[in-house]
């Protein structure tokens, strides 16, 4: 650790994903709330170790395509029944069933485009720094190794007794990162 600079957490290194997952429950079960675990493939169960609850994207992207398909049909009816009325052989100045493709592309238009946005928000992108990092451990992250990081912003983080605790999870490696 170098003078000056700030503990950003702990990094925990485990050989398998068995041990990891049985170390994401003991963490979550502690009253840890500001951690996260970086594996090099997606580990079945492992959103229930953690504690990881749904998503609200489906409800933002369900949001967005009501918005389009709404702003959809109000456009087409100001353009054609407002804004430049056009009679044509006795035909309604608005009807629904000339106006679907229209309507249609924008509400994927705007369900797609709260869908990439969404995403990057809700994820906290784009990040393009992550203390982990400075860590030559962390490297094999994509690669054979398996890790937990426990963030010292965590209100049970504390130097000593979050360090004991990452002892006995029965990690390979542990290790303090530098902010």
């Amino acid at each position: 650790m170098s003078e000056g600079s700030k503990v950003y957490g702990i990094l925990l290194e485990f050989e398998d994903p068995q041990n990891l997952v049985v170390a994401c429950r003991k963490v979550r079960d502690a009253g840890y709330t500001r951690w996260d675990a970086h594996t090099p493939f997606p580990i079945h169960g492992m959103d229930a170790a953690m504690g990881i609850r749904g998503t609200r994207l489906p409800l933002l992207i369900l949001a967005g395509g009501l918005t389009g398909l709404a702003l959809a049909l109000l456009m087409q009816w100001w353009m054609n029944a407002v804004d430049y009325p056009f009679l044509i052989s006795g035909k309604p100045l608005f009807g629904l069933p000339a106006n679907i493709p229209v309507t249609f592309e924008l509400t994927v238009l705007f369900a797609a485009l709260t869908t990439f946005f969404g995403m990057w928000g809700l994820n906290g992108m784009p990040r393009l720094y992550h203390p982990v990092f400075k860590s030559a451990r962390f490297r094999r992250a994509t690669a054979d190794r398996f890790f937990i990081v426990i963030e010292s912003d965590d209100p049970l983080y504390q130097t000593e007794g979050t360090s004991d605790f990452a002892a006995s999870l029965g990690a390979v490696a542990v290790e303090e990162l530098e902010d």
